[in-house]
């Protein structure tokens, strides 16, 4: 499993427990919906960021 896919995992995991988290405290699920979505790009973002491969040294 590529270390992109685990971050991903990861990362899904803790939106779910965070919009459950939302859900009981009684926030409307639209903005649990807009969160989830949010934080999904985000996460997105940094796995791509801190898993790509790093460009090898300029000779």
């Amino acid at each position: 499993m590529s270390s992109f896919s685990t971050y991903m995992i990861g990362f899904v995991v803790l939106v779910l427990g965070m919009a459950i988290a939302a859900y009981l405290v009684n926030l409307p699920a639209m903005w649990i919906a807009v969160g989830v979505i949010v934080l999904i790009g985000l996460g997105i973002l940094m796995a791509t960021s801190r898993t790509k491969p790093k460009d090898p040294p300029a000779v």
